[in-house]
């Protein structure tokens, strides 16, 4: 009999933001499987579940996904993580594979829930807290109210997919902005939104968590994201 896969999402980076859901599955599971880009890379993830989760006997699988520039090497990264995982579930192993904040939004766990799926494997995606749920009851925001809309957008992508959802939406969540600060800075300039509509939300649930105005003279990580509010 052929093992199951589980997709976790384990919230922003407070362990107690994990759901009962979760950790039942991660107590429960042969594997813990954790998605790195290079071998023995510190994992942010597994140290979330650490504090909660008895490791102790448990297999840690580490799935390598490397970020290379060329699109058909990123498949064929993918294409082997998913036949490392696809082995253990031949010998009949739960396997649980861990991702930060929600596994829906911009998680490489969806690559391989749709390529175990299609061969005939059993997968399920349990859902954890996203960041930008999580910093918005930190910083005491609403994301929406009313009839308004929200856009969630990477800031890594062309500064016209940004630009779109500025123009268009009163709500705008901004992932991976870490090193996009002044490229924010200068396009809610061009649209006369002031400064005091963005709140940046990094490393939330971290013990180094901040919470505060967009600062162009400060590094911030990648687990960065920012809210605009164009009518605050």
């Amino acid at each position: 009999m052929t093992g199951k896969i589980y997709g976790i999402g384990v919230g922003p980076g407070d362990p107690e933001l994990l759901t009962l859901k979760a950790k039942k599955i991660l107590d429960e599971a042969d594997i813990i499987a954790v998605p790195v880009k290079e071998a023995g890379e510190y994992s942010t993830a597994l140290e979330i579940i650490r504090p909660v989760v008895d490791l102790k006997g448990k297999e840690i699988v580490e799935v390598i996904f490397r970020m290379h520039p060329e699109e058909e090497e990123r498949k064929k990264c993918r294409r082997a993580a998913c036949e490392q995982l696809a082995e253990k579930l031949r010998e009949g192993k739960e396997i649980a594979m861990i991702t930060l904040g929600d596994v829906s939004v911009y998680s490489t766990y969806m690559y391989v829930n749709n390529y175990l799926a299609e061969a005939g494997f059993g997968t399920e995606i349990i859902p954890g807290i996203p960041s930008f749920c999580s910093g918005a009851a930190s910083a005491q925001l609403a994301l929406m109210e009313g009839n308004e809309g929200l856009a969630i957008v990477p800031s890594a992508r062309e500064n016209k997919t940004l630009g779109a959802a500025l123009d268009t939406f009163e709500n705008i969540v901004v992932m991976k902005a870490g090193n996009s600060m002044e490229k924010l800075r200068r396009m809610l300039e061009d649209r006369q939104i002031p400064l005091s509509a963005a709140t940046v939300l990094s490393r939330v649930g971290m013990e180094d968590e901040y919470i505060g105005p967009v600062d162009t003279d400060r590094e911030f990580s990648y687990f960065t994201t920012v809210i605009i509010k164009k009518g605050r």
